[in-house]
């Protein structure tokens, strides 16, 4: 298991779909059975999933291929090696994997650590981390190959590979709709332009062909992943926050900042998103992790189940 003072809570679903949940006595978080695993990637599947609650809040798995997100990362190894994925591959520490609450499985993201500005793609293959404070678990390679194995925990950002998870995705629901009979074959369609009646001119043809078709993408394996360089990025000055909630009106928001305003300095901030303009409420910035996961709690324990921690 990770080192530091939040150790990544996991939850590995099994193929079957039976998961059987046990409170642990002393503790703040809920562990999970797991079976052993005997396979490998290939034997793994696509996988969205329902939404499902952990520790009273929900998650929402789906196919968001604009997906980007700043937050914490944690990482996994020796307890859950070699046992099924959520997706029912099997979790290999040694692989360059990771798990991810709600993003296709499997898929890929980059993950760039803010900190030291090491960059890596990474395959999700899991669910997890069900600390509130995570946002992405990896496996002891890719923490590794980060530079987060010796302190546990780094500031992240992890952005969807969009053209190859969609590549990846259907190649898998291809897999698993092998044997059923396959849609008509579709032709180029030919017409005519007519001439006016009586004129000298002959008709022109007109070829309505299909569009070009799209690059090709060959989404990485295994060991492309392990042998991939490690970029390094800039590194830029970062602070932490905890966002408690993001509203399309301001009185909303303005509601939530008052009703949070006893916590700490709270603010509002405006961001222009694909959804329309948003207002960000946030409290912050706060001096280290420790600080962060305190007031999370404290906010979630609130009424706000889907604040976060986010990075700047």
């Amino acid at each position: 298991m990770m080192r530091g003072k939040f150790p990544p809570v996991r939850v590995l679903l099994l193929v079957a779909g039976c998961v059987l949940v046990s409170a642990c006595a002393g503790t703040s978080h809920t562990t999970y059975a797991v079976k052993d695993g005997q396979g490998n990637q290939e034997g793994g599947g696509y996988k969205i999933g329902k939404p499902y609650q952990i520790g009273g809040v929900w998650y929402y798995p789906a196919e968001d291929y604009s997906y980007e997100e700043t937050g914490i990362a944690s990482w996994y190894g020796p307890d859950f090696h070699g046992k099924f994925t959520a997706n029912g591959e099997v979790f290999d520490q040694n692989d360059v994997t990771a798990a991810h609450r709600t993003l296709p499985l499997p898929s890929f993201v980059r993950v760039t650590n803010l900190d030291n500005g090491r960059s890596l793609v990474v395959r999700v293959n899991d669910r997890g981390p069900f600390a509130h404070s995570r946002i992405i678990d990896l496996s002891r390679r890719s923490a590794q190959l980060l530079g987060i194995e010796q302190q546990g925990t780094a500031r992240v950002k992890v952005e969807i590979m969009a053209e190859e998870s969609k590549a990846l995705a259907m190649r898998l629901k291809s897999k698993s709709e092998e044997g059923q009979v396959a849609a008509a074959p579709r032709e180029t369609v030919q017409a005519e332009t007519l001439p006016a009646p009586g004129s000298s001119e002959q008709a022109k043809p007109i070829v309505n062909t299909a569009p070009a078709p799209r690059p090709q993408v060959t989404p990485p394996d295994a060991q492309q992943l392990a042998s991939q360089p490690v970029k390094v990025v800039a590194v830029k000055s970062t602070q932490m926050y905890i966002q408690a909630g993001a509203f399309s009106r301001f009185d909303n928001a303005n509601r939530m900042s008052a009703a949070l305003s006893g916590m700490g300095k709270t603010t509002i901030t405006q961001v222009a998103t694909k959804a329309g303009t948003m207002f960000r409420v946030r409290l912050g910035p706060l001096t280290n992790l420790d600080a962060a996961d305190a007031m999370l709690e404290k906010v979630i324990a609130s009424g706000y189940p889907e604040a976060k921690i986010v990075v700047d």
